[in-house]
């Protein structure tokens, strides 16, 4: 098994000779890293790519997605970016705290593993579908901060969005 088939990577809590080695086919998922690792000369092995904005528990659930994808990929077609069908596997990994599903976006965001940002956001849209503004103030713990009457006028002139319904 030759070294270049792996990528090491290093979240921004890990020390300086800490990284987590992952299968090149793993890694490549995330646009950014492969844009990092292509630009060191990929295939340096003895290359650690830092990420700056990942914990090492976000980039270890991250990893756990990229690699059930490399070895189950999915046939994605357009006609499923906008469906609300989020497969069984996927579903179950985006079952966790509001906190770490948040995690998982902006790990998403910048790393550039864009169907991850579909999941993860789409696992957010599902949940807020259906709720008042308020219930989703009290899930997402939004403080609201509008008068009776800035809140009055919002309905007012959104109130063509609701009839569609």
């Amino acid at each position: 098994n030759n070294m270049s088939d792996t990528v090491k990577l290093q979240a921004c809590d890990m020390g300086d000779d800490d990284f987590i080695e992952v299968p090149q086919d793993v890694a490549m998922q995330s646009e950014t890293i492969k844009n990092m690792w292509e630009d060191v000369g990929g295939g340096s092995t003895e290359m650690t790519i830092p990420l700056h904005n990942v914990t090492q528990e976000t980039l270890t659930k991250v990893i756990e997605y990229c690699t059930y994808h490399a070895e189950n990929p999915t046939a994605t077609t357009d006609d499923d970016k906008d469906s609300d069908e989020i497969s069984p596997w996927d579903k179950e990994y985006t079952s966790v705290d509001q906190n770490t599903l948040f995690e998982l976006i902006l790990a998403a965001n910048y790393l550039d593993i864009k169907p991850l940002l579909d999941l993860t956001c789409k696992t957010v849209a599902n949940m807020i579908k259906g709720k008042t503004p308020e219930e989703i103030r009290q899930m997402f713990n939004i403080k609201n901060d509008f008068t009776p009457e800035e809140e009055e006028k919002i309905r007012r002139e959104n109130e063509w969005i609701e009839e569609r319904g």
